[in-house]
This record gives C-alpha cells, structure tokens and sequence, in this order.
C-alpha cells in the first residue's frame, strides 16, 4: 500500500543508443553508423584485391574491389570532399551499398541517442551526402549518409567504365 508522497519511481526508458565510427579523411573527423559498415580492412590487405578503374569523370573513384559476387566502388573520402592529399590506410566497405570508403584511419567508436538535423547552411547535394551531425562532448563531426555519395547514376556510369577499363591494381 502506497501513502501519499510514498509513490513508486516510475521506470525511466533508456533512450536508445546507436553505434557510430568515428573516422578520419584529409585531417577531418566524420561518422558513419557502425550497422552500415560490412567489414573494416587495411589498404595493405586489400591490395591483391582491388582494380584499378581507369576513368576521369569520377577522380575519387580509382578502385574496386568485388564481395560477394557485387564490384563495389572505393570512394577515397579526402578527395570527394577536397579535403589535404593524405595517405588513406583503411577500407571501409559499406552494407547494402554498393560503396567502400577508403580513410586514414578510424578515430573512435561512440554511441548517439540522437543525430541532429543538418544547418540551413548545407544545400544540395550535400544535404544527401550527411544524414545529419552527431554531437559529442568534444564537437560535432557530420554523419554521412552510406547511401550519398554514390548516387545510381553514378553508378551506372561506373559500371560501364568498369566493363571497359578495369586493371589489377
């Protein structure tokens, strides 16, 4: 039996938190949502695997790599964003996309119980490229969005230079 001022505390739900990897391009922090990565590998171990994409529309596209049967494009994140020349060491390969992202390096793995919506300030294409930005206690860092940065029509255009100029690498 309750008496006034004696109440239960009510159960307070856990705000659910999702997995992000923070990685580094060209000096810049971004993130991803850890459930869209595939798998994470080395420059080094990739580099019986990949081929070279001899093509000139798409500079940030030189590589693929095939999972499964599927030719996935590795999109080297500096030059996408034009960000400092550096030397990439990982592979990120996407789930579900068609995609690999190839970074320095992986700065951390965090938690977000929430992503804020992107600044007026971001127009066009780059409102596909982010989801949005994730805050944490040391800044905010934009999330991509694995589905944005290549889009079907660059991925059709991909394909048949794929068919016509891919080399070992």
């Amino acid at each position: 039996m309750n008496r006034a001022g004696h109440l239960p505390a009510k159960p307070v739900a856990a705000q659910k938190q999702e997995p992000v990897i923070v990685f580094v391009a060209g000096g810049s922090q971004m993130a991803i949502p850890a459930g869209a990565l595939h798998e994470i590998r080395s420059t080094d171990s990739l580099a019986g695997e990949a081929a070279m994409l001899q093509q000139a529309e798409f500079p940030w596209v030189r590589h693929t790599i095939e999972r499964g049967g599927t030719t996935h494009y590795v999109v080297s994140v500096g030059s996408f964003f034009g960000l400092p020349r550096t030397r990439p060491s990982l592979v990120l390969v996407l789930r579900g996309v068609r995609c690999a992202l190839l970074v320095d390096r992986i700065e951390r793995m965090d938690a977000l119980s929430s992503i804020y919506a992107l600044p007026r300030a971001f127009q066009g294409e780059e409102r596909r490229w982010y989801l949005g930005l994730a805050l944490f206690e040391d800044g905010a860092v934009p999330m991509l969005n694995p589905h944005g940065l290549l889009t079907a029509e660059h991925l059709e255009k991909l394909d048949a230079r794929a068919v016509a100029g891919a080399v070992p690498a």
